[in-house]
Order: structure tokens, then C-alpha cells, then sequence
């Protein structure tokens, strides 16, 4: 079953709207930057002598076609997903009705709507959607990794035994993401500064706009305010305590109020600009 989720399908979007320049978007040659990272993955397969990879983790998607669609929600359930072969079309499989997302970019050579299993999503339907899921795997197979192995970063447990049944092998793909992501790219530097700049200006405005009074929470906000407002995407992390609640460490935010005198420490643990991490550990 397919839903609309336009007020009026009919509608055409109107694109005459102005933004504004998020930091070093100026510097940073975006093309350059998606085919390095993308390549990058193409060639851990290749070391690793796999021919292809799915890909669920909403970071790990970023990393390899930057495309981005409901990242949080899609870290906890199985949506949206690419394929990527070392040799063949890269294939994304969207989120229903958002298609049209990741169109403007030209390493996606196509979207297709991505097949869901989930009980969450499919309720009794669900076997039915996994055996669908199951087949177009080995449609993408009989193409394009005739070894019948497959590297996968995140899947359950019932499509394993449902692959492994139908012939088809899979390997942890976070190896190959992870070793793909060691070696940066100058554009990737860049990024990284833009989020680690970003970071600091969150950390300036937390220090002063710090008082007695106010709330552990109302206080980590700040610095999740800033991350949005300058193009971020979110904070992994809570770590931040007030006096005695700084020891032991690794205590999240809470509704305690912020005495005069008391230590605040806290880790940024960053996601900001272009899906870069900037993990920064302070005391104010």
C-alpha cells in the first residue's frame, strides 16, 4: 500500500527561496568529495575481494553517496538502503514517496523504493515483505555478485536466515566502511573543520550563557541549538554533569540545577555540517 504525503499530489514545489551559505560550503568541491568517498568503498570491497555491499546505517549511506532522509528513525528501523557493487549501477532505495530526495545527485545511478520487512512497518505482512526483499537481492546477485557473498552493515535476524537460505552469503560490512574512512580526502578535511568550528561556537555561547539556576539540560541545549542552526544533524551523546555529578564521568544532562561554583564538564559529540563528527570534551 502506497500514501501520498502531500496535502495536494497535484502541487508543483516552488524552488525561489534564498538560503544562506553554511561554513567553508564555499571551500569544499562537493563532487570531488562524493566521488573520493565513494570510491574509497569500492576499493575495501575490492581488497576485501567482495563485489558489493548494502548499506542500512543512515552514516554509513552519508559516507558513500551523501544522502540523507529521517537518519535518526532510520537507525532503528530498516527503511531505506543502498546497494553499491564494484562494478554496476549504485542503487538507492528510499524511504516510500521520497524518491525525488536524492535525485540531484549523480552518483545515485537509481532510486528505487526500498522494500521494508520490519514488523513495524508491515505487521502480519512482514514475511511477505522479506521473501519480496529477499528476491530482489538475488535479482541484484544474479547482475552483479555472482559469488553469492554479500557484505551488509546492519540487518535482523530472520533476512540473514532468509539470504543464507536462498543461497546467498552475508559478511559484516563494517569493516570495509570503517576502513574506507580512514584515509581522508583534503575535502574531507575541510568538513571536519567546518564541524569542529561549529562545535567551538556552541561551546563559546555555552560558556556564556552559563548561570546559577539554570539546568544541566538548558544548558546542553545550547550547544544542540547552535549544531542545527548552522547545518549539523545531531549529538550522539548527552555527557554533560555539574558538580558532584561529574564523578563518576559519563553521566548524561539532567533537570539538576547548576549551583554557583560547581564544575560543568561535557563532551560535544558532535554530528554537525556534512555529517562530520567533532567530539570535543570541556570544562566550563
Amino acid at each position: 500500500m502506497r500514501f501520498s504525503r502531500k496535502i495536494n499530489p497535484n502541487s508543483k514545489p516552488n524552488s525561489n527561496f534564498i538560503t544562506k551559505k553554511r561554513l567553508k560550503e564555499d571551500e569544499i568541491d562537493f563532487n570531488k568529495l562524493r566521488f573520493y568517498r565513494l570510491d574509497r568503498v569500492k576499493k575495501e570491497l575490492e581488497k576485501n575481494n567482495l563485489e558489493g555491499c548494502i548499506l542500512f546505517d543512515p552514516v554509513n549511506i552519508r559516507y558513500a553517496l551523501d544522502t540523507v532522509n529521517m537518519s535518526i528513525y532510520n537507525m532503528h528501523n530498516l527503511t531505506r538502503y543502498c546497494f553499491i557493487p564494484v562494478n554496476g549501477p549504485t542503487i538507492l532505495y528510499e524511504y516510500f514517496n521520497c524518491e525525488g530526495l536524492s535525485s540531484h545527485l549523480n552518483l545515485i545511478n537509481e532510486i528505487r523504493p526500498a522494500i521494508t520487512w520490519d514488523y513495524f512497518s508491515n505487521g502480519d505482512q512482514a514475511s511477505v515483505q522479506l521473501n519480496k526483499w529477499v528476491s530482489e537481492v538475488n535479482d541484484l546477485s544474479n547482475s552483479y555478485f555472482k559469488s553469492k557473498k554479500i557484505a551488509i552493515d546492519v540487518i535482523n535476524g530472520p533476512a540473514v536466515t532468509a539470504l543464507n537460505k536462498s543461497g546467498i552469503e552475508v559478511v559484516d560490512a563494517k569493516l570495509v566502511l570503517e576502513q574506507a574512512r580512514v584515509i581522508k580526502s583534503p575535502e574531507e578535511l575541510k568538513c571536519m573543520k567546518a564541524a569542529i568550528e561549529v562545535a567551538e561556537i556552541g561551546v563559546a555561547k555555552m560558556r556564556n550563557e552559563l548561570k546559577a539556576g539554570m539546568t544541566e539540560d538548558e544548558l546542553w541545549s545550547i550547544l544542540h541549538k547552535t549544531n542545527i542552526e548552522h547545518g549539523g544533524e545531531w549529538i550522539e551523546c548527552r555527557i554533560l554533569s555539574s558538580g558532584e555529578r561529574t564523578n563518576p564521568w559519563m553521566q548524561e544532562s539532567s533537570n539538576k540545577v547548576i549551583q554557583k561554583g560547581e564544575i560543568v564538564s561535557f563532551d560535544t559529540d558532535m554530528v554537525g555540517p556534512y555529517g562530520y563528527c567533532a567530539d570535543i570534551s570541556r570544562h566550563l
